[in-house]
């Protein structure tokens, strides 16, 4: 059977969790599983089938934004590495764009060349709601990544990083440390204040501090960029002569934050940074930096998008679950890495 008469209007599921996403999408074959059932990754499988079996090609379409900062960078250089593990998948990788109208016609191209799965990360997800409708309309599943659509229809999966679990994460931290200081003075510089996704992060922040009595005494917004957050993080220091600890959203962003800091000459304070770079993890690995922890927000979301694409486009399911079909929304776990984890997550880190 091809990948073009597998498709069909795909059921809503319930959303799992990443850890079943990451099990559940390289197969377990036992050495007795013989037959076709065994082989063809139906959505009807046994038990023990193979997802990693090579299957009919599919052509997959990404897009995602310029690669401006690492985080991005990471984003878009491992959705191609996984797209080059299978044979069976004819990866058509359009030029990253910071340019919604860009990308808007990008997503038609995809659709006038008929490609089995689009997997997009939008510069913005409202404006690239309609062209996904588009998609899905002519029966091709589209993957969300990161920064949701304004109607679910829009998507068959979405793919995210938990922003409020990202700021519970820093705010559990806080308290951790600081939950005994009522009076703790407590910074946040954030990224883009209008993205849903920053205004999750500092929801999850400032609940988790409530828990322990503790609250934001200031809050600056940088732009996810070096530049952004250097003045912000001016500001912000200029604004308070006393703090007790900072969490920095971004820690692309956070090479402006470091780079103020340094500027200023304080350290009385802890900082707390936020996507897990390299960069951050070897400050804290240094054991004499301000930079205690940093909260992963994982850079795999396009590639897990690439392998539920792929599984979708191939009428496969995710060989982990009962469910028969991939489900419809995943969302991945945000870890605060410290001096006591640290060596678990920086070889996978990505460089700011």
């Amino acid at each position: 059977m091809s990948a073009r008469t597998t498709r069909r209007r795909f059921a809503v599921v319930a959303g799992v969790s990443a850890a079943l996403l990451l099990a559940g999408c390289t197969g377990n074959t036992p050495e007795d599983v013989e037959g076709d059932d065994a082989a063809t990754g139906s959505g009807t499988q046994q038990a023990g089938s193979s997802n990693d079996d090579t299957g009919d090609t599919v052509t997959i379409g990404f897009s995602a934004p310029a690669a401006d900062h690492g985080w991005m960078g990471a984003i878009s250089s491992l959705a191609q590495a996984e797209a080059e593990k299978y044979e069976d998948i004819d990866f058509r990788m359009a030029e990253g764009t910071n340019d919604v109208n860009l990308q808007i016609s990008q997503m038609e191209t995809f659709i006038n060349d008929g490609v089995d799965a689009i997997v997009v990360l939008p510069f913005d997800g409202a404006a690239l709601t309609g062209v996904a409708l588009e998609a899905m309309e002519a029966g091709i599943p589209v993957i969300n990544v990161d920064r949701e659509f304004s109607d679910p229809n829009a998507a068959r999966v979405t793919v995210l990083g938990d922003n409020y679990g990202m700021g519970h994460s820093a705010g559990e931290y806080m308290c951790e440390q600081l939950g005994e200081e009522a009076d703790a003075v407590i910074a946040e510089i954030a990224g883009i204040d209008n993205l849903p996704l920053t205004q999750d992060r500092s929801q999850g922040f400032a609940d988790a501090l409530g828990e322990c009595g503790l609250e934001v005494a200031n809050r600056v917004a940088g732009d996810f960029t070096v530049q952004g957050g250097e003045a912000a993080t001016s500001n912000l220091l200029q604004a308070l002569p006393e703090i007790d600890a900072i969490w920095n959203h971004d820690d692309d962003q956070g090479v402006g934050v470091m780079a103020a800091i340094e500027n200023a000459g304080r350290d009385e304070f802890f900082v707390v940074g936020g996507a897990g770079s390299r960069n951050m993890m070897e400050e804290i690995q240094s054991g004499d930096s301000i930079v205690q922890a940093t909260v992963i927000y994982p850079a795999t979301q396009a590639a897990d998008g690439i392998r539920l694409a792929r599984l979708l486009a191939q009428g496969k399911a995710m060989s982990d679950l009962v469910e028969v079909e991939v489900p419809r929304l995943v969302q991945l776990y945000a870890p605060v890495v410290t001096a006591d984890n640290v060596e678990q997550y920086i070889g996978s880190a990505f460089q700011s």
